[in-house]
């Protein structure tokens, strides 16, 4: 791949998937003309004919696991374990502030997403609400912020970040949703861990990447509660594991 800046780090490739960690700052695809995006980078190293379809997306600037397909049929399967909420996915986010619960399911009416030069994406939500589901956690309080695990089940653009805003506590670096604080690199919101089956095996896959380096050095006093085990009743078993 091109040395354009932020860089992708691979996780895991077979003949159905390339996984990769995207970098904060960095579009997953439609980026405008000139801007590298995760999925023109990994479109320049393979065959001028082979597929590659774009299965999970991130905001450019969340970092973290995506995902893309090597086939049109690992594509609809992605696709349709996506829309039937059957993907696993677990984010950390650092927000402002003293997160007001423990531990919460929380389900939210989606509102439509306006337009923004930051957003790569051509589709846009319907103009009707739609709930948002997520389970939150805190694990670290320390001064003005706090560690917050995040599993949602529902995969609406913007979805966290509206969340977490709404209830007072804005992720660190996002000033769209209200964050006062600076971050050096995007937003401190990363997609930490993805679990699947995978197209053409059916086994369990699960991939996961670590927090930037960003991360360790803007908050030192979370590094030590960053990337543990999420507790979460009824986690699949052991399977195909692969981390950056």
């Amino acid at each position: 791949m091109k040395d354009t800046g932020p860089t992708l780090l691979p996780i895991h490739e077979d003949d159905a998937v390339i996984v990769l960690a995207k970098p904060a700052g960095m579009p997953s695809a439609n980026a405008p003309r000139g801007v590298p995006s995760a999925f023109s980078l990994v479109r320049s190293s393979r065959p001028r004919d082979a597929f590659l379809g774009v299965v999970s997306r991130l905001d450019a600037p969340v970092s973290g696991v995506i995902v893309f397909a090597k086939s049109p049929a690992a594509a609809a399967s992605l696709a349709a374990q996506f829309r039937e909420r059957a993907v696993h996915k677990e984010y950390l986010a650092v927000v402002e502030g003293r997160f007001p619960a423990p531990l919460g399911q929380w389900v939210d009416w989606h509102d439509l997403v306006e337009r923004h030069p930051e957003d790569e994406s051509p589709r846009a939500e319907p103009s009707a609400p739609r709930a948002a589901h997520v389970r939150a956690r805190v694990t670290r309080r320390l001064g003005e912020v706090s560690l917050v695990e995040l599993v949602p089940s529902t995969g609406r653009r913007h979805q966290l970040r509206q969340q977490l805003s709404r209830r007072g506590c804005p992720i660190v670096g996002d000033r769209r949703y209200g964050a006062r604080l600076p971050f050096p690199a995007g937003i401190a919101l990363h997609a930490h861990r993805l679990a699947l089956r995978h197209p053409t095996s059916d086994a369990e896959c699960r991939f996961e990447t670590p927090v930037p380096l960003a991360w360790r050095l803007r908050f030192p006093g979370l590094s030590s509660h960053v990337g543990g085990k999420l507790r979460r009743p009824g986690r699949p078993g052991s399977g195909d594991v692969r981390k950056s």
